[in-house]
């Protein structure tokens, strides 16, 4: 009887070690792979709060945009590849941009808000709101590298990771990224949604498509 207890509870345990193994197989087959440039945190990191002026030269902060998923992007209006991308972001905010999501383009521009008024008039920019930051003070505080430079912020204000370079923001598979960072009311990504990292491990974010290169 005791030889028959022994058994039932191998073979339960090897059907259990089974399934695990099944699951894990399929929650890696379900991994996407992190884009290059785009770098992704162990976990949400808090980031400072920091403040810069409206296009009426209105005080702001970022912490103005808590409640919201934010994808904070750092450009100039010297910066070509900055140039480049800006309509791509201009529809994003277009398709996503509302209650939950807002694309916050901060200018660095030393010359002031009149060259990035006269950008957004000749490329078009309709939808996103002028925003800039002429001491370049934000750069230091958020550690930022060239620009463009572009930080994907939860909820509750932690980053989630960053992406260094250009990339075509209204891609389709950006756009859907996005809507799942969106969809998590209480910030950041839900643990479900895993991805594979450059080192082969996974984390609990999947990132958008981006092209390489563009710092200026």
């Amino acid at each position: 009887m005791t030889l028959d207890r022994t058994l039932i509870v191998r073979c339960f345990g090897q059907h259990l070690l089974a399934a695990g193994l099944l699951l894990a197989g399929m929650a890696i087959a379900s991994a996407q792979p992190l884009p290059k440039n785009f770098i992704l945190h162990e976990a949400p990191k808090p980031i400072a709060s920091i403040a810069f002026e409206d296009g009426q030269g209105r005080p702001r902060s970022l912490a103005e945009f808590r409640g919201k998923v934010v994808l904070l992007n750092i450009w100039a209006t010297w910066c070509g590849p900055c140039r480049r991308e800006m309509p791509s972001l201009d529809r994003l905010q277009g398709l996503l941009g509302g209650s939950d999501f807002e694309v916050v383009a901060l200018s660095i521009d030393r010359a002031g808000l009149e060259v990035v008024r006269k950008f957004y008039a000749d490329v078009g920019i309709r939808n996103i709101a002028i925003y800039i930051d002429s001491s370049g003070k934000a750069t230091r505080e958020l550690a930022t590298v060239g620009v463009p430079a572009t930080l994907l912020i939860d909820r509750t204000g932690r980053e989630l990771g960053r992406l260094v370079g250009p990339a075509e923001w209204d891609e389709p598979d950006i756009v859907q990224f996005l809507k799942r960072v969106i969809a998590q009311k209480t910030g950041s990504v839900a643990p479900t949604n895993r991805l594979e990292r450059a080192d082969g491990r996974t984390a609990p974010i999947a990132g958008p498509s981006a092209r390489p290169g563009g710092t200026a």
